[in-house]
């Protein structure tokens, strides 16, 4: 990498934002009790407005970032690795097309993002998963929001967000990508792009979905038309920016601060 690009200022969120919860162990269960089936119907309700206010907060927090790319990956790959060193020159380049760079907020993957689009100058937005464990702030963020449900969280990731670049990540990483695949596949959410970059890592998962969901019939063939496969930095920027170009009118809306919600 450039000189440029060793020189990323850091931000020590501690100090910036002091009653964050990062890097803390979250309240036992909160989840985990939403899923363990029926509780008190009083409790139910309590919950459901906890995750309708978690929701707003969130829309507050982001309604003025404009047009974002989402960038997905793991937070277990650091700096010098080559998994990390694309991730932070693609969000670099990200920055360049004047598009904010969003990711969750964590080391890996999303530190080299968030990195890249402040070595440009640009937009750095994180949106945090409250974990006990392995979840810290990376400090090239400029604006992050943190959630307590995962649900929520992926919500942010995806309704900012014009294209969507997936490195190389475990779990985490395929959930998100996978569901948002189905969002576009089922229409209910638009036709982005899903830029898949890491050949040698993703070739399994596409084989399997080329010859066995495909030949089993679990999927159409088409639908394999929704995921770009790329290393290429070049490549995947022509098809963010064409995505930039085919949604300009939706990003472009005006935003107008409302006082009364103290904006």
């Amino acid at each position: 990498m450039d000189e440029q690009l060793e020189q990323s200022p850091r931000v020590d969120l501690k100090t910036k934002v002091p009653h964050s919860r990062w890097g803390k162990e979250p309240p036992k269960g909160i989840e985990r009790d939403l899923l363990a089936g029926p509780s008190f119907r009083r409790s139910e309700f309590m919950r459901v407005v906890r995750i309708a206010a978690e929701f707003i907060r969130g829309f507050r927090a982001l309604h003025f970032v404009g047009p974002c790319v989402t960038v997905f990956g793991s937070a277990r790959f650091n700096s010098g690795s080559p998994h990390y060193e694309l991730a932070r020159l693609m969000g670099k380049r990200i920055a360049e097309m004047d598009l904010a760079v969003m990711t969750g907020g964590g080391p890996g993957i999303m530190e080299a993002a968030n990195r890249g689009a402040r070595d440009a100058g640009g937009k750095s937005i994180g949106c945090n998963i409250e974990l006990p464990m392995e979840q810290e702030p990376n400090p090239y963020l400029d604006k992050f929001v943190e959630f307590r449900y995962f649900f929520v969280r992926k919500v942010m990731l995806v309704k900012y967000s014009c294209a969507f670049v997936v490195m190389p990540g475990g779990f985490g990483t395929l959930d998100e990508v996978f569901e948002t695949l189905v969002l576009i596949q089922t229409g209910k959410l638009h036709h982005f792009p899903i830029i898949l970059m890491g050949r040698d890592y993703w070739q399994p998962i596409v084989d399997f979905a080329r010859f066995n969901l495909v030949e089993a019939g679990a999927i159409d063939p088409t639908d394999l038309d929704l995921v770009k496969f790329t290393d290429d930095p070049d490549e995947a920027m022509e098809v963010i920016a064409q995505s930039k170009a085919d949604h300009a009118a939706g990003f472009s809306r005006r935003r107008k601060a409302l006082w009364w919600l103290r904006e």
